[in-house]
């Protein structure tokens, strides 16, 4: 029984050669006519699918075409974005201020303070006595 799917069976029937002619109907002349492979006419649509692919997504990324895709947006709303992220920012950063004001006066409010004294020692000189 021979196999199915033969590396060297396919490889050789992706290089098989074939023509492909074009014909006028009418006086039968030939008008074009190709040498083709299966490999080659393979590698012809997928580079011309790849560059299709390509300048459609170079046409989609660097064009203003780019806000007509959904859920993209504008240049002023990322704009808009950024100034609203930046006062949020401001925002949380003033109440985190106001919460630690509140907490200390309750706590002075309850007499929970802690004092903290000045670690620093004055070096006093000592005061001499005129009597001696």
């Amino acid at each position: 029984m021979a196999k199915l799917f033969d590396a060297d069976g396919t490889l050789q029937r992706l290089r098989n050669r074939y023509r492909l002619v074009i014909m006028n109907d009418d006086t039968y002349e030939e008008v074009i006519k190709f040498r083709l492979s299966r490999l080659s006419v393979y590698i012809t649509l997928c580079t011309l699918f790849v560059v299709l692919v390509g300048l459609t997504v170079a046409l989609l990324v660097f064009t203003p075409l780019r806000y007509y895709i959904p859920g993209y947006g504008s240049g002023s709303d990322r704009k808009d974005m950024i100034q609203l992220k930046m006062q949020v920012d401001s925002l949380e950063q003033q109440m985190m201020y106001r919460d630690k004001y509140l907490e200390n006066i309750q706590n002075v409010l309850k007499g929970e303070t802690t004092v903290k004294l000045d670690t620093t020692l004055l070096q006093l000189p000592k005061e001499e006595n005129e009597h001696d």
